[in-house]
């Protein structure tokens, strides 16, 4: 578990981490090292599910060997499928990472939405679902390794 003290008035006690894959974690279908490397950190403390489409067919080759918990998604109604996900872990005591349209429903379910800019962009809908915007997944994962 990690608490979050994003303002004066509002902590958050986070079990779960919901994450997208490409575009948000991957580029073109690969994880950077220093990326991977903060997920395993980050996995000591929350409990970790990558979910994609997995456009580039890179995801489990990817992510093996790792603590995290990965989900292939339909291609179909996306949104809808990363919301019940978050809703189905309890909301408020899951955190969500994303970067593109198929993830605002999940960024505005979570207790706590993070949107990425990263070097893909973001949608304009994740950045408005989001409750804190990122310039990279860098920056994202580091707020939640120094939660202070």
């Amino acid at each position: 578990m990690i608490e979050i003290a994003v303002s004066t008035s509002q902590t958050y006690a986070l079990r779960y981490l919901a994450v997208d894959f490409n575009g948000t974690l991957a580029f073109d279908g690969v994880l950077p090292d220093n990326v991977r490397i903060q997920m395993q950190k980050l996995a000591d403390h929350l409990e970790v599910f990558v979910l994609t489409s997995d456009t580039f067919g890179t995801a489990e080759q990817q992510l093996q060997d790792s603590p995290f918990q990965l989900h292939v998604i339909p291609k179909q109604d996306q949104p809808a499928y990363k919301r019940q996900f978050v809703q189905k872990l309890g909301a408020e005591k899951t955190a969500a990472i994303g970067n593109g349209v198929n993830d605002h429903l999940m960024l505005e379910t979570a207790a706590l939405g993070v949107s990425v800019i990263g070097g893909e962009g973001a949608a304009s809908l994740a950045l408005k679902y989001a409750d804190i915007i990122c310039n990279d997944i860098s920056d994202a994962l580091e707020l939640f390794l120094q939660p202070k």
